[in-house]
């Protein structure tokens, strides 16, 4: 089983899910941490190859943008929650440079 890193703020941003939010979240992520996709996920290529958006629907809408291809870990880079369909760009920005932070890491 792979190990979570959080990157920024993604760790309390979850905190701050509603209970049932949380509990899903929770479980949708071991299912990653072991090698198997969550029960409802979509690709985010916008943001860079192998970084996925997992979907929570628990009394709103809740999402974690994480990448699980690197062999090392999971790294969720994003948690927050929708209003919305479209994912705000500065979700989408952050995402972006926290993945930067990754690959960045992977290089040294």
């Amino acid at each position: 089983m792979k190990p979570v890193h959080w990157l920024g703020d993604s760790r309390r941003a979850v905190s701050r899910f509603p209970v049932l939010a949380r509990s899903l979240v929770g479980h949708q992520l071991y299912r990653v941490q072991c090698g198997l996709d969550p029960a409802d996920w979509k690709p985010m290529p916008t943001i860079g190859q192998g970084v996925r958006e997992l979907r929570v629907h628990a009394g709103g809408e809740w999402r974690l943008i994480y990448l699980a291809t690197r062999p090392e870990a999971v790294y969720v880079l994003h948690a927050f929650g929708k209003k919305t369909r479209r994912t705000a760009r500065e979700d989408v920005a952050l995402a972006v440079e926290r993945l930067k932070l990754v690959e960045a890491g992977r290089r040294r």
